[in-house]
């Protein structure tokens, strides 16, 4: 099989997550939670083995184009998810995260252009820039999982304040627990993507010319937004409903900012997949 036949197949487990989690909703039940997030970790399971066979092909960390950039984020996101979900015991978020993994894997692989050049040698062989990528990236998984929980944040608000406590609204987690959550989440973040500046820093220093001038501003962009959001959530001037629509707005701004990320990937193209083994 190949990469993005498994990667299909993750696809549809996501979305069989997506139909128990709406059915569920419709009937106004209680997350199946045991099931949604068996589900998930089977996808996980399929989306991790394409996303291996992907890197055999290119010879590293698959992060050489827009597909392979959308599929390590929602692998990262739903690799997170198994962890936060099993901790807390949050069913609704294995629902909000099927579906985070089923459009990111879905709108990835339904744009050939995005997988049309696939790249091999794209960090030059360079252990150090690659481990940067891949911890920038997995931080961006986590940014996704943020704007989760701070959109179940916004519906509890809005539960609260119109008076709205039966139904689907009766199964999202208290205000109290969304907000240690997403801070959490906000913390590890922030450090996973300083992290990872500062592991390409230790490169670009000592060799100025191969920075690609737009990828490093906008990455730095989005490092500073979300340590500026930090910074302003522990003074306690961000928190509540502007933090939660901060969060989805700057999540929002890291994946358009994968545009000028991969427009600075270098490498040698490796051969077009032929049309008829694309699924």
């Amino acid at each position: 099989m190949t990469d993005r036949e498994w990667i299909w197949i993750a696809a549809a487990c996501y979305l069989v997550g997506v139909v128990i989690g709406t059915i569920a909703l419709i009937r106004h039940r209680k997350q199946p939670a045991g099931s949604i997030y068996l589900i998930i970790a089977i996808g996980f399971v399929l989306q991790t083995v394409g996303l291996y066979v992907r890197g055999l092909e290119v010879g590293g960390c698959p992060l050489g184009n827009h597909f392979e950039l959308f599929q390590f984020t929602a692998w990262s996101a739903t690799s997170l998810y198994l962890v936060v979900g099993a901790t807390f015991r949050l069913s609704l978020l294995g629902y909000f995260t099927s579906l985070l993994s089923l459009v990111l894997s879905l709108v990835s692989l339904s744009i050939p252009a995005w997988d049309a050049t696939r790249r091999s040698d794209v960090f030059g062989g360079n252990v150090w820039i690659e481990f940067h990528a891949a911890l920038a990236l997995f931080s961006y998984g986590v940014f996704a999982l943020l704007a989760l929980t701070s959109t179940m944040f916004l519906l509890r608000n809005y539960s609260l304040k119109h008076k709205q406590l039966s139904g689907a609204f009766a199964f999202l987690p208290s205000i109290r627990d969304l907000d240690t959550i997403s801070l959490r989440l906000l913390n590890v973040g922030v450090a996973l993507l300083s992290a990872s500046l500062l592991v390409g820093s230790a490169h670009w220093l000592r060799a100025i010319d191969s920075v690609d001038f737009l990828k490093l501003v906008t990455t730095v962009a989005i490092w500073f937004a979300y340590g500026a959001a930090f910074i302003l959530r522990r003074k306690g001037k961000l928190y509540g409903k502007n933090l939660s629509w901060a969060c989805i707005g700057l999540f929002i701004a890291a994946l358009l900012s994968l545009y000028f990320v991969n427009s600075s990937r270098r490498g040698d193209a490796l051969p077009p997949v032929p049309p008829s083994v694309q699924p």
